[in-house]
């Protein structure tokens, strides 16, 4: 383990990051054009990258505790931390080029769960009908919004700001 292996696994995130950003703004051009029946489908898919992002979290928390260890840190050192603290060479430089990466990614990301969260709110469930079918058609259809709205909510990544050392400045 080392500044490769932690350099690898911000790669990773990173790729997570710009997929989450993908399916968030598919879900926002399906819900503008008028598709909610795709909803379920498109939230599918945006919790599906927040479950792998959760890994690839795990995965760099591991590569930068081991990082952080052999530069004399914290193992819950920031990235802010670590590019201060990397020795002398390139690895303060790539660093940084990931932390620019990740802001910019985590920025973008709060833009695009802002305007799904606003949009999602906007939409309106038709009244129930008085007949059973519609009735859950209805009720699906409202579970759907929320489910999406839930789950839309969880796209800001607040624990990688905080690693990032931006944890006092949310986006």
């Amino acid at each position: 383990m080392g500044a490769g292996d932690l350099s690898a696994a911000l790669w990773q995130e990173r790729r997570q990051l710009e997929l989450l950003l993908f399916r968030l703004e598919t879900q926002r051009l399906h819900v503008a054009a008028g598709n909610t029946h795709w909803l379920t489908f498109t939230a599918s898919e945006v919790e599906a990258v927040l479950d792998r992002l959760g890994f690839e979290a795990l995965a760099r928390n591991v590569e930068s505790a081991a990082v952080a260890g052999a530069w004399g840190l914290p193992a819950q050192a920031t990235l802010v931390e670590l590019i201060a603290a990397a020795p002398a060479g390139p690895w303060a430089a790539i660093l940084q080029e990931h932390l620019d990466g990740l802001r910019d990614l985590l920025a973008r990301l709060g833009q695009a769960a802002r305007a799904n969260d606003q949009l999602l709110r906007s939409l309106e469930v038709p009244a129930g009908p008085s007949d059973p079918a519609g009735l859950v058609d209805h009720l699906a259809a409202a579970g759907n919004i929320e489910r999406a709205l839930a789950i839309t909510r969880r796209a800001t990544q607040p624990l990688m700001a905080q690693y990032l050392g931006d944890d006092a400045n949310p986006r």
